[in-house]
């Protein structure tokens, strides 16, 4: 718990300092906060579902085939949002 509440405040600094940082001048610094943290995101997102999909894989090694094409469809949607999210954030600083 206490790790979660310290993750959780240096979120929240961290994007109180990046309010600022999407303004006009500084859409650089906003834009690689965003890649920065979608990124993470992504990491965090196909980890937790590789890990699902093994520990159920372990559970029940039958139904393997089908916990393996629901573990690749799940992982290429939280990919696809990801991208997006890049893709936004490179937006921002480009445009």
């Amino acid at each position: 718990m206490r790790l979660a509440n310290l993750m959780l405040t240096a979120f929240l600094v961290l994007m109180a300092m990046a309010v600022p940082a999407f303004a006009v001048e500084g859409a650089g610094i906003g834009g690689g906060i965003g890649m920065g943290l979608s990124i993470v995101g992504i990491g965090i997102g196909i980890g937790l579902v590789g890990y699902s999909a093994l520990a159920g894989i372990a559970r029940q090694p039958e139904q393997a085939g089908a916990i393996q094409g629901a573990m690749f469809i799940l992982a290429g949607l939280v990919e696809g949002a990801g991208i997006i999210a890049l893709v936004l954030c490179l937006a921002l600083v480009f445009l």
